[in-house]
């Protein structure tokens, strides 16, 4: 099943979902000291490994980060192909000075903003109208 392309649909249902608990974005050297099923974002990167995993596992196994995000799920099914979606998500929270830093998967636009904006992201989020 495709996605949706059409953006004025995409905002009108582009529903936020705050997935409970704290995220980090991490180089990992060794993968293989860490659970697959752990790890919600895996990209092999010229400089190294990086991952996205909760910020309790990170700390156990000693991994850096500088960063500690929340995570917003947009729930709506978005076309890869679609145009202006994460423009205008993006916008809308530059606007509101909340950064953001984002993964296009197959079936939703997932969202990770530093987790002291969560609450007024979601708001905004929440706002998007066609």
């Amino acid at each position: 099943m495709s996605g949706e392309k059409d953006l004025n649909k995409l905002l009108a249902t582009a529903k936020p979902k705050h997935n409970i608990g704290d995220y980090v974005f991490c180089i990992a050297p060794d993968l293989s000291l860490i659970n697959m099923n752990d790890i919600v974002l895996f990209f092999k990167e010229e400089e190294g490994n990086t991952i996205i995993i909760k910020k309790e596992l990170a700390d156990s196994l000693q991994l850096e980060y500088s960063f500690v995000a929340a995570w917003i799920t947009l729930t709506v099914h978005s076309s890869l192909e679609a145009v202006g979606l994460t423009a205008a998500f993006s916008s809308a929270l530059s606007d509101a000075g909340i950064s953001c830093n984002v993964v296009a998967a197959f079936y939703h636009d997932h969202i990770f903003v530093d987790k002291k904006d969560v609450e007024k992201a979601m708001s905004v989020l929440g706002k998007l109208k066609p």
